[in-house]
């Protein structure tokens, strides 16, 4: 990696980093990759997460990383939040049937992971740069981190509220042993991948419901065309079967 200066970047558990300010990183080694500051939203091409602020950009396309990601060490021997074992960086995610989970944001890890070879552990290198006490911007007091739930059993996210986003969700969650403040170790995230500091919200995806809907008005409208092939009898049967007779209660209610 050919290194110059411009900024700090670290671990908990890693060496002082130098100064750099241009690099060539392996994952985009066609190009030199520059470091800037923008308040714009960008998705890392490495950790595949979002992120805003500092960054390293390729100038000549649209690849992006956080500065974190450049910077992650090959090992991280006894790391806060997993000190019983090393964990190592992978650069892609487990293979599987669906994307495996970190162990502190509960999120999907979709590319950069450091991941143990003893257990199942692993985590992003966003949640790499979290410890088990922290000082954030969003409170006067030190957060320390609760010991993990095991929601999966019960299917359940945390019953406990984060104080940031107002919501319950599964994950590690940080608390003030003063006041009570609570806040999820993903909403903590927001304050380390620049998001918090530029202003930004992490986009949400769809939730159930609303894909639900989404898939069945993309049904109907698969049908609505297949009614022409059919004829009409056919096609308004099986669009009144789809949405659960919604149609014909209708026109019944109309006529009365």
């Amino acid at each position: 990696m050919d290194k110059n200066k411009n900024s700090q970047i670290g671990f908990p558990t890693s060496p002082q980093p130098e100064i750099v300010e241009e690099i060539t990183h392996y994952t985009h080694s066609k190009h030199p990759l520059i470091k800037v500051d923008s308040p714009e939203l960008f998705t890392c091409a490495g950790c595949k997460e979002y992120g805003a602020g500092k960054r390293f950009s390729c100038q000549q396309c649209a690849f992006q990383l956080h500065d974190f990601c450049t910077s992650s060490p090959p090992v991280l021997e006894n790391h806060p939040l997993h000190g019983q074992h090393q964990l190592v960086f992978n650069s892609k995610p487990k293979q599987g049937i669906s994307w495996p989970k970190c162990d502190v944001c509960d999120k999907s890890t979709k590319g950069f992971t450091f991941r143990c070879r003893a257990c199942s552990f692993q985590m992003h290198p966003c949640c790499a740069k979290l410890s088990t006490e922290m000082n954030f911007p969003v409170h006067p007091h030190i957060l320390k981190l609760l010991p993990p739930v095991n929601t999966a059993a019960s299917g359940t996210d945390s019953g406990i509220l984060c104080s940031k986003c107002k919501r319950r969700r599964s994950g590690r969650i940080y608390r003030c042993n003063v006041c009570g403040y609570h806040l999820h170790a993903v909403c903590a995230k927001d304050l380390i991948n620049g998001l918090h500091a530029n202003g930004i919200s992490p986009p949400e995806k769809p939730t159930f419901g609303k894909t639900t809907r989404i898939a069945s008005q993309m049904v109907i409208k698969f049908v609505g065309g297949f009614v022409d092939g059919v004829g009409n009898g056919v096609g308004e049967y099986l669009v009144d079967s789809i949405t659960g007779g919604r149609r014909g209660r209708r026109s019944r209610m109309e006529n009365n």
